[in-house]
């Protein structure tokens, strides 16, 4: 018995559906965008410059000059070119909307970097009641990071890639001249596309997006990682740390590592170095934080950027020398001065100087001032003395003893009593407020922020490195309690309390085996654990907003924990009320706060 022939298969012909859009068909619109800073919240629009091409065809192009209704920083001028006088007359984001928004109907938006202009696009629309049409979008940043090995380019900068693929139009940080110049950058990424056989838009988009062929080797790196709160240390063949994290759920996370949603190069880098994950479970998420920041600087991994030199930190000092100044520091010693920071930056730490110096005439110049140069008359003099704003000891105009009143003074300030530094800067804004010099009491009122901001750190940071021990509890997600034990500002032991069990044994368990940590050697009046013994200033600061939760509850405290009573904490609220008074638009613009 035969059995029956197969019945012939008829190719069919697939539709323009299966294949996708060719890219040949597909109108893009090229989009930069200069604005006044980095993001929409607080920064507005200056110009906005498009180009319209379909198959390397340009066909329009859109520019406009945009009055962001607000003063354009000096950096900014500085780096575009673009001054407030170029945007007095030109017309404001809202009536410049519709136009772009019609000239970018029905095509794909492309960007370099595109979440920096399409968000600055979207919230101009969600500001003035546009509705954002549901573009498709291509970031050539991504496709870069895709096609070009750091081999053939050192990073995927704009000017960089115009470079490298010799592009007619050079950048240089105005809008039309961007765009088009990323818009032979994309043509030259297409051209790179051809070899991998993408030819449609939907395959252009989810190229992006996909997963290196190293990523998807390298899955196999997740199976072991347990999901649980903790941190995870990418490590290469040597056992060198490369990469350092935290996670409520280290399984979840470790495994986004080799998947298409992780598109940063040098992450991706670094999943070619891997060759292990080793996962450290934590008992709670405070602790997965905590552990975080210490093994960061103990590693200081070559793929992590943040916290890696926290021994790098900021303070502004008072010097302890016969005439004592004001120095920004990089190193908090136990040598008797008077110490304010951590700082956030140099910047924040010269406008505090600068805020403390408008209340206190302590000498302004950088000499080591000894009373055997004064007595010789070698001191280097300067002219704030002639202005009022020195008593000139270099002169011999002060003593040691008449000097020794303003550096009290200071002292004074820097340990808690910040009102001389608030009184005097009050004076300055409402006397420049009155005469309309809005900019120059602008300056001001963020020099008080600085010193404020500063003062009120470290002064919550110094109340809680002095309690030898403070315990506490909030709500743990899932029910129960976590707790955690703090001994001079150091997390010294975590753990959790299973719901409806009574927590005192718990508590009692964990104090009981909680690490012994000794006082840091540093006077009082600032963090100690910042130099030696009790925590870094990172790790008090993560305690803080864990303290500060919704739900956290004090157990124990030992010992006294306060700031003190004319101290800058009590003025955040006030500072931030002042800065929430000015309109966005206004923003860098002084008004009476009142």
């Amino acid at each position: 018995m035969t059995s029956p022939s197969p019945q012939p298969r008829h190719a069919v012909q697939g539709t323009l559906d299966d294949l996708g859009m060719p890219l040949a068909e597909v109108t893009f619109v090229v989009v930069d965008l200069e604005t006044t800073g980095g993001s929409p919240k607080d920064s507005a629009i200056t110009e906005i410059g498009a180009v319209k091409v379909r198959a390397g065809e340009v066909l329009g192009d859109f520019g406009t000059l945009v009055d962001p209704g607000a003063p354009i920083p000096p950096f900014i001028t500085a780096l575009t070119g673009i001054t407030q006088q170029m945007v007095v007359a030109a017309p404001r984001v809202e009536r410049v909307l519709p136009a772009f928004l019609e000239f970018a109907r029905g095509c794909v938006l492309v960007a370099h970097n595109a979440p920096f202009d399409i968000g600055f696009l979207k919230a101009a629309c969600a500001a003035h009641g546009y509705a954002w049409p549901a573009f498709a979008v291509v970031d050539t940043v991504n496709l870069a990071r895709r096609v070009l090995t750091k081999d053939e380019v050192p990073n995927c900068k704009l000017e960089t890639l115009a470079r490298y693929f010799h592009t007619p139009a050079q950048p240089n940080h105005r809008a039309l001249a961007d765009a088009r110049a990323t818009v032979d950058v994309l043509h030259g990424l297409i051209e790179r596309l051809g070899s991998y056989g993408v030819g449609s838009l939907e395959e252009l988009r989810s190229f992006a997006k996909a997963p290196t062929p190293e990523q998807r080797r390298k899955r196999y790196l997740a199976d072991e990682v347990p999901s649980a709160p903790g941190v995870y240390l990418f490590e290469d063949a040597a056992g060198e740390v490369l990469y350092v994290g935290k996670s409520g759920d280290l399984r979840t996370r470790v495994r986004s590592y080799f998947t298409g949603s992780e598109t940063r190069w040098r992450v991706r880098e670094m999943v070619g170095l891997a060759e292990r994950v080793r996962p450290v479970v934590c008992a709670t998420g405070l602790e997965a934080e905590v552990r975080e920041l210490r093994l960061i600087a103990e590693h200081k991994p070559r793929y992590n950027r943040r916290s890696k030199f926290p021994e790098r930190a900021i303070w502004l000092k008072l010097t302890v020398e016969p005439f004592p100044r004001l120095s920004i520091v990089h190193e908090c010693r136990a040598d008797g001065a008077a110490y304010l920071g951590p700082l956030t930056s140099r910047r924040q730490a010269e406008e505090a100087r600068a805020a403390l110096h408008e209340a206190v005439p302590l000498r302004q110049c950088t000499q080591r001032l000894t009373l055997r140069l004064v007595e010789t008359g070698k001191a280097r003099t300067c002219a704030l003395a002639d202005l009022g704003r020195c008593g000139a000891p270099c002169e011999g105009r002060e003593s040691t003893e008449q000097y020794e009143v303003h550096a009290s003074a200071a002292r004074s300030v820097m340990e808690g009593d910040v009102r001389p530094v608030v009184a005097a800067a009050q004076v300055r804004i409402d006397r420049l407020a009155a005469e309309l010099r809005y900019e120059e009491a602008a300056a001001q009122r963020d020099r008080l922020a600085a010193f404020v901001r500063s003062a009120a750190k470290a002064q919550r940071l110094t109340a809680l490195a002095r309690l030898p021990q403070l315990v506490a509890a909030r709500p743990a997600p899932g029910g129960g309690w976590e707790l955690s034990v703090v001994r001079h500002g150091r997390l010294a032991a975590a753990g959790t309390v299973p719901p409806r069990a009574h927590p005192r044994p718990y508590v009692d368990a964990l104090i009981a085996t909680a690490e012994t940590v000794l006082p840091g050697a540093v006077p009082s009046a600032i963090p100690a654990g910042a130099v030696s013994g009790g925590a870094g200033a990172e790790e008090m600061e993560c305690v803080l907003r864990w303290l500060d939760s919704p739900g956290a509850r004090l157990v124990e405290v030992a010992g006294e924990w306060s700031c003190p009573a004319h101290g800058a904490e009590g003025l955040r609220a006030w500072l931030d009320n002042a800065y929430a008074a000015v309109e966005p638009a206004e923003r860098g613009a002084w008004r009476p706060l009142r």
